[in-house]
């Protein structure tokens, strides 16, 4: 069996970027063997596992930061062989062939953007990049977006939904500014590994983004017939159909 690995990332600081990839992990290291890779050098992901009570399902944690004086970055870098879901952590500001090499060995980008608009500005022009790129396509690579951190005094993300219905890329769901979150951040834990009643909503909050994951995707086949249906995010024109890949 391949390792699936969703690439978690925004051009922006402060985005909650390590809130998703954290929950993400801890969601399916109960289910499967589950990976934690942090390329931030502030290594906010791995500090986080340092936190885990070792009671709760265990998730390696990989350091993929520039590497450290008498270091080497491959061996920090390494994920255990019957890894099944790997989680990257990105790092603010990430491009060129740093951002070449995550996008090598991902299958689901996730970006999640904080409710500011220049938040929602600067990953309209990040996901415009991405899809010229080219590379999304290429690789089939599904991508989703996130708005985190919301509050109910905030007026609902219009500008970045209109922008996202217009490339056809889902807004996958909303995760509140609650305590669940925060608690689970300062503990090293995720909101389903925390008692029902105390994240029931973070946890409703959350399932879409695990659903989108974990459904099959669409890939082009030339020799499949025009029948099954049309996925937008990935479709390449001029092809014949679509076939589903689980």
């Amino acid at each position: 069996m391949r390792t699936h690995t969703t690439l978690v990332i925004n051009p922006k600081g402060g985005s909650g970027k390590t809130t998703v990839a954290s929950n993400l992990a801890s969601y399916f290291a109960a289910q499967v063997p589950t990976a934690l890779m942090d390329y931030d050098p502030q290594g906010s992901s791995l500090n986080w596992l340092k936190q885990r009570p070792m009671h709760l399902p265990r998730i390696h944690g990989a350091n993929a930061a520039p590497a450290k004086p008498g270091r080497l970055r491959s061996m920090d870098m390494r994920v255990p062989e019957d890894t099944r879901h790997l989680v990257i952590d990105a790092p603010a500001g990430a491009s060129g062939l740093l951002l070449q090499e995550m996008l090598s060995r991902t299958n689901c980008i996730l970006i999640p953007v904080a409710p500011s608009s220049i938040d929602i500005h600067a990953t309209a022009n990040f996901i415009r990049d991405l899809l010229l790129a080219g590379r999304i396509r290429a690789q089939n690579i599904r991508l989703g977006v996130v708005a985190n951190r919301v509050r109910k005094s905030v007026p609902v993300y219009q500008p970045l939904e209109r922008f996202l219905n217009s490339l056809n890329l889902p807004l996958l769901t909303r995760l509140s500014d609650s305590e669940a979150f925060v608690t689970a951040a300062e503990t090293g834990t995720g909101v389903f590994d925390m008692e029902f009643a105390a994240s029931a909503t973070e946890r409703q909050q959350f399932m879409p983004i695990v659903e989108w994951i974990e459904t099959p995707k669409l890939i082009v086949d030339p020799k499949a017939p025009s029948l099954l249906p049309f996925h937008p995010a990935i479709s390449v024109p001029g092809r014949a159909g679509l076939r589903v890949v689980t």
